[in-house]
């Protein structure tokens, strides 16, 4: 399997796509020390075995994410999707989003710079921001659809509602929402939505922040810079908890003779050719694991079987501290 490249595709509106993404976010940092001629490395070996969607945010490092992916992709830009996203302010200035119009058309500006493109292929609204309403942000959005600067748009973290209000000002691409065997209940709740309106649905953190990968069961194993310290789902009161539900599919794994991630990367595939998931990593021994995924067949009673070993609702901790969840499923 190692030396495997991707040969599925998918589609992101009329934007084809690799059916396993890359997500960049853990190059910058996030979940410990990152350095970035090694994250240039992994984009390089993602786009050595056919991973074309490259997805990353002008949020993950403060712009630093979008600078190491622009150096990454440098004469290789035919080969790449590139995905990026806006607005997520994380509470800087006491904000958690921001959507204005003028915020939209500035924020794009810096991303093309930062990236060193001149048009990004789906453009993210990262956060709905509750202050603005959706059709407003959504039509500066268009806007850069009309100037070239993007081919196509999205939105993160939305509920039905939100969409189905974006959508009548300007056909949406993608939903980006978190989706994974752990964290099912909005990926579900979503996915009637984006089908009847023929959105693609993205799946990030497909592994559950690593939890799925079946390697992670100690906290203090995290280094004092990972951001996972900090969420809910690794406090050492859940942590037990979550570490035993994801038992329970490292005993299909072994069954099935992939691991736990890859099995866990297979049912989400498995979910429909709308369903796009991008495992992030630092490490191109994991990337290469991750794109494995798409060897592992699965029949329906398999499907069924890993459904069943973490019902919805089974894990503990939510999906981001008390504070971010104000942010999140808008």
């Amino acid at each position: 399997m190692i030396g495997q490249s991707v040969t599925a595709h998918r589609k992101l509106g009329a934007i084809e796509v690799s059916a396993i993404g890359l997500g960049c976010m853990s190059l910058s940092g996030v979940y410990g020390t990152a350095i970035d001629e090694q994250g240039i490395a992994v984009i390089h070996a993602a786009l050595d075995h056919g991973i074309t969607l490259l997805d990353t945010s002008d949020m993950y490092g403060f712009g630093h994410n979008e600078d190491v992916v622009g150096k990454a992709i440098k004469g290789r830009r035919s080969q790449v999707v590139l995905a990026t996203k806006f607005g997520n302010l994380a509470g800087r200035g006491g904000k958690i989003a921001d959507g204005r119009p003028e915020y939209v058309a500035s924020a794009c500006e810096a991303s093309l710079k930062r990236l060193g493109v001149e048009t990004i292929d789906i453009y993210y609204q990262h956060r709905v921001d509750p202050m603005v309403p959706i059709e407003d942000t959504v039509g500066a959005m268009a806007r850069l659809v009309q100037q070239g600067k993007v081919r196509a748009l999205g939105l993160s973290e939305a509920r039905p509602q939100t969409i189905r209000r974006a959508h009548r000002v300007h056909p949406i691409a993608a939903v980006q929402n978190e989706f994974s065997l752990l964290y099912r209940t909005e990926g579900e709740e979503t996915l009637p939505t984006t089908r009847e309106l023929g959105i693609a649905f993205v799946a990030y953190s497909p592994l559950g922040r690593g939890l799925l990968t079946a390697k992670l069961d100690d906290p203090a194993t995290l280094s004092e810079t990972d951001t996972r310290r900090r969420h809910p789902r690794f406090a050492s009161e859940n942590l037990a908890h979550n570490v035993a539900l994801v038992d329970r599919i490292a005993a299909i794994a072994r069954d099935k003779g992939c691991t736990s991630g890859q099995l866990a990367l297979a049912w989400l595939l498995a979910q429909g050719d709308d369903v796009v998931p991008i495992p992030g990593t630092k490490r191109s021994e994991r990337l290469l694991e991750n794109i494995a995924a798409l060897s592992v067949v699965l029949t329906d009673s398999d499907i069924a079987a890993i459904s069943d070993a973490i019902p919805v609702g089974a894990a503990a901790g939510t999906r981001y501290p008390e504070a971010q969840m104000a942010s999140v499923y808008l």
